[in-house]
């Protein structure tokens, strides 16, 4: 427990998305405004946190590929659109006052740092927001993936995985009224039943590692600083 928070070292993942808020496309100020917020009480109260951003809100190579692109090419069109939310957040962050770095699994040079674990790792302790661009740098891994491997990278106690729904549901919410919400599930409930929590590798991955996953709303203010207190505000996937 540091200052009131539960976890002392965390990987966020922010869906793309999540940052379009009610405009269907691109990025809304305000919700970056607001996720800049809690992430400095957090930060300033030592906690050490990363970063994984989705580019849904600008372009998702999935959807690309199955319009007729090549996959591969696709997800690298992903993968520099979340680069450009990264910069995004990265100037958020910096009119709040909270100190961040951007680092890039694709090569960027004279944008963002490259990903070098060490050199992250030192980012964390000096008290910098890292946050990770690009996936994992190679097609056909989501930013899901990408989430799950970098928080093992940084030994992260948690992988805080905000939606735009408030947990982990037996069915999707939007479109069946009785879905039930899910206060905890275990890794391998969420493989057998095929739920769409985080994609199977993603979610593999972390049952292998025994890394523990939040899934809760980000649209409900204060959330995130819920999420790293340890309160209940989703639904926790592990054991």
């Amino acid at each position: 427990m540091v200052n009131g928070f539960r976890y002392r070292r965390v990987l966020l993942k922010l869906s793309g998305e999540a940052l379009q808020g009610d405009r269907g496309y691109g990025i809304s100020p305000e919700i970056l405004s607001d996720i800049a917020s809690e992430l400095g009480e957090a930060n300033s109260s030592g906690i050490e946190i990363g970063i994984v951003l989705g580019a849904g809100n600008i372009f998702r190579g999935v959807a690309g590929a199955a319009s007729g692109m090549d996959r591969a090419s696709a997800d690298q069109m992903g993968m520099l659109a979340t680069v450009i939310n990264a910069l995004a957040l990265e100037d958020a962050l910096k009119k709040a006052g909270v100190p961040v770095r951007v680092m890039s699994a694709l090569p960027v040079s004279g944008v963002v740092e490259p990903f070098v674990r060490s050199r992250a790792l030192k980012h964390l302790e000096k008290g910098r927001v890292v946050v990770f661009a690009a996936g994992t740098g190679n097609p056909f891994f989501t930013t899901d993936t990408a989430a799950a491997l970098r928080a093992l990278e940084i030994g992260a106690d948690v992988l805080l995985k905000a939606t735009q729904v408030d947990g982990v549901y037996d069915k999707d919410p939007r479109q069946d009224p009785s879905a039930v919400r899910f206060e905890s599930i275990s890794y391998q409930e969420v493989l057998e039943r095929g739920l769409r929590v985080m994609d199977a590798a993603a979610i593999a991955l972390a049952k292998e590692e025994g890394l523990p996953v939040m899934v809760f709303n980000m649209h409900v203010p204060g959330n995130i600083l819920r999420a790293l207190k340890g309160e209940s505000v989703g639904t926790l996937v592990g054991g």
